[in-house]
Formats: C-alpha cells, sequence, structure tokens
C-alpha cells in the first residue's frame, strides 16, 4: 500500500509549530511497509481541503489526516470532509458520551461548542478518543481510505497505535502481493557523511540492486539506512549479510541500531554492567543530565550532577582551586579534568562526565576560540580528557557537545 500524509495548520505554514506528527506517522508505517509518498502541510481553508482530499484520493490508497478537529471555529476539517463526501454531518453517541465523562471527570462545564466534538460525517467508521475528544474518523471512498486524526500528537498516537496501525495490517494481509520490504539503520557517530563515504565505497557499489542505503546526517552523528525489497524470505539472510560486512568496515563508529538513542544504549551499558555515574556541566546547563535521565529507570545508575555555570561555583561546588581557573582558564583541561574527578568523588561514583566549553557568539577574557569544549570522564582514578571545536549554532553546539560526551562514555563502557 501507498500513503501520503496530510497535516492541516496555519501554525504549521507559518512555522509557529514544528509537524512531528508527520515525521512519527511515516516512521510507523514504514515498519508496516506501507510507503509513503507525499507529506503535505495544507492551511485551515475548506476549499483547500477538499481540493487536497479529491487530490490525494486519485493518487494514493490511503490519506492520513491531522489536525483541525477542535471544537473552535478554526477547526473545519470535519465539515469539509462533509463535503467532500456530499454527506450531513451527525452526532456520534459514543463520542458525545466520551465528551461529557472527559469534561465531568475534571468537573468543568460542558458547552454546546464541546459536544460538537462529537459531530461526524454520516457513514464514516468512529473511533472514540480516550485520551481526548475528538474522535478519529475511518473513511472509504472509492479505492482510496481516508482517515482523519486529532492533531494533538499524543491523542494522534494513541489512536494510531491503538486502532489505525492493527487496522491498515489487516487489510494488508488479505491483499496479494509478494513484496517484502525490510529497513535496517545502522547509528554511527564521530565520523563526517563525507569520510563514511569513502570508508564504506567499495561496500557501497557491491550492493545488490534490491537494495537502497540513504545518508542521515545529524549533530555528529550518521544514520545508515538500508532498505531492501525483494519477493523472496531469503532477503532477511541478505540483510544480514550486507551488515555483518558493513560492520567489518566501520565497528568503531557504531553505537546501535534502528531506533535506539545514546541516552538509551548508555542507559543499557550502565545497567548491564552495574556501574554509576555521575555528570558536571558548565556550557550545557544541565542538558547533559537532562539526556541521561530521558531514559525510564536512569535512578539506578544516575546518582546526581553539578551545573556549575559560573566559576565561583565550580570552585565552591567542585573544590576546584579559583587560581587554577584564573590561570588556564574555565575551558581548559586542567579545569574539565578536575570538574570530572572531583565529581565523582562528591557523588561517590564509577564514572564522572565533565563539559566545559563556549557556545558563543562571544568568547571568554582568555580568548579560547569559539566552539571550543573540552570533555573529561573520570573512571577508576583515570581521567581521560578530549578537546574539541564545534563550529556551529549556540544550540547545536551544546547538543554536539552532549552527543560527544556521551559517545566517550559508551566507547569506555564497551572497553570496560
Amino acid at each position: 500500500m501507498k500513503a501520503y500524509i496530510i497535516s492541516i495548520g496555519d501554525e504549521l505554514l507559518i512555522g509557529q509549530v514544528v509537524n512531528t506528527n508527520a515525521s512519527w506517522i511515516a516512521q510507523q508505517l514504514e515498519l508496516c511497509n506501507i510507503k509513503v509518498e507525499r507529506i503535505l502541510s495544507i492551511p485551515d481553508q475548506h476549499n483547500v481541503i477538499i481540493n487536497t482530499l479529491q487530490w490525494a484520493e486519485n493518487n494514493t490508497d490511503v490519506i492520513l489526516v491531522t489536525g483541525g478537529l477542535g471544537p473552535t471555529k478554526d477547526d473545519i476539517t470535519k465539515k469539509a470532509i462533509a463535503n467532500f463526501l456530499n454527506v450531513d454531518l451527525i452526532t456520534h453517541t459514543p463520542s458525545l458520551q466520551n465528551v461529557i465523562n472527559y469534561f465531568t471527570k475534571r468537573s468543568l462545564p460542558i458547552s454546546e461548542v464541546n459536544k460538537q466534538q462529537a459531530l461526524v460525517p454520516n457513514g464514516c467508521t468512529v473511533f472514540v478518543n480516550n485520551v481526548g475528544t475528538a474522535p478519529t474518523m475511518w473513511i472509504e471512498k472509492n479505492n482510496s481510505i481516508i482517515i482523519s486524526m486529532p492533531g494533538v500528537p499524543f491523542e494522534m498516537k494513541w489512536v494510531m497505535t491503538n486502532h489505525i496501525i492493527p487496522k491498515l495490517l489487516q487489510i494488508q494481509q488479505h491483499k496479494q502481493s509478494n513484496d517484502i520490504i525490510i529497513h535496517k539503520t545502522i547509528l554511527t557517530y564521530g565520523i563526517g557523511e563525507s569520510f563514511l563515504s569513502d570508508l564504506i565505497e567499495q561496500w557501497e557499489l557491491a550492493l545488490p540492486k534490491h537494495f537502497k542505503l540513504a545518508y542521515l546526517p545529524n549533530a555528529g552523528s550518521v544514520r545508515l539506512r538500508i532498505t531492501a525489497n525483494a519477493n523472496t524470505p531469503a532477503v532477511h539472510y541478505e540483510m544480514q549479510q550486507q551488515i555483518d560486512a558493513l560492520k567489518q568496515l566501520i565497528s568503531p563508529y557504531i553505537y546501535g541500531y534502528d531506533t535506539q538513542t545514546l541516552p538509551q544504549v548508555i542507559s543499557i551499558l550502565l545497567n548491564e554492567k552495574g556501574k554509576t555515574l555521575s555528570t558536571a556541566e558548565s556550557c550545557t546547563g544541565g542538558l547533559l543530565s537532562n539526556n541521561i535521565v530521558s531514559q525510564s529507570g536512569a535512578s539506578n545508575y544516575y546518582f546526581g550532577g553539578v551545573v556549575c555555570y559560573n566559576n565561583e561555583v565550580k570552585s565552591k561546588e567542585l573544590n576546584i582551586p579559583i587560581q587554577i581557573i584564573n590561570e588556564h582558564g574555565a575551558v581548559s583541561e586542567e579545569v574539565a579534568k578536575q570538574m570530572a574527578t572531583n565529581c565523582r568523588n562528591k557523588f561517590n561514583t564509577d564514572y564522572a562526565i565533565s563539559i566545559t566549553g563556549i557556545s558563543g557568539p562571544n568568547s571568554d577574557n582568555h580568548n579560547t576560540p569559539v566552539g571550543t569544549v573540552w570533555i573529561a570522564i573520570a573512571a577508576n582514578n583515570i581521567t581521560t580528557t578530549q578537546q574539541y571545536l564545534f563550529l556551529t549554532t549556540r544550540e547545536q553546539h551544546q547538543q554536539r557537545c552532549v552527543n560527544q560526551a556521551l559517545f566517550n562514555l559508551f566507547k569506555l563502557l564497551q572497553e570496560a
């Protein structure tokens, strides 16, 4: 099956809201071997919605629509869909009861506008929204399926996970297609896209014709997505052969696969090895610890950290002599090393990571180049340090620092 994703909302077109819904839906459809051919963002305009649906219906199998289902006057998706189908809007009783229950549980008054959430185009299949009030509508017209879902991300994800994906998979099973489409993503860090391409050039050129490779770079990392499309189960064995050959070439740079993240991989390794971690951050201002505790169960291995953006805090909280900071500068190997070592002692952990750098746009009083960062890791009475220069925006610099620090810890944990 082939699919279009249509996101409705003026806020998307003016850049006020990032369209995370479309990327998440595309990922889920890819896992189901449903090929996404178009992703569109359109305004909250009645005629635009109708014209887009008419065009999409003639060109694809499944049309997934998000947004424009709220109780306010600018949410017009249901009306547009009803006009597109040439049917009336009717009250869906289970959805109305869901709206009543939603407001009653919260001791909130229910207005007539709220009750209009239960209106749906006549003849559609309705999925009640158990985590919100706007229902999801499933419409079959000619040879296409139109699915209209809430734009609120957690509501959309709930209905996709619990209703839409299972139903699409069921339909797919009835289609007589022998094609097998599989994807595998290899996650790398610490090597640029062009250098990575040079390393694997011969491997890439030797890929079978039914294999496709894509480079997806981001913040110091490169994802290599391999897609295979064939009509024989042997393609699974072929995929594993290709991955094994690739690992022989770039294993020092691989930290994970598919949807894994560096914080997730670190979490797995720390738990497996029974090790603990603490952090000392300057330029990243707590972003490193935030990434670490993004993982459920982080309290098993992460004891805490110090955000020492100010030099006096470095001195008072981490016992770094102020004369060392004045002599070498806050962004220096000496300070990074003491931050990590003293942090490890303070929290009594197996590992401690420190980050001190200049994210810009201004330098420090030691004229340290903007973009400079020192990262240190203290472990087993040995502290390793490394200097980097990340020439990018302030926000990207901070994330690069965090990613690099986590990757350095990943390498140490692998060797431990």
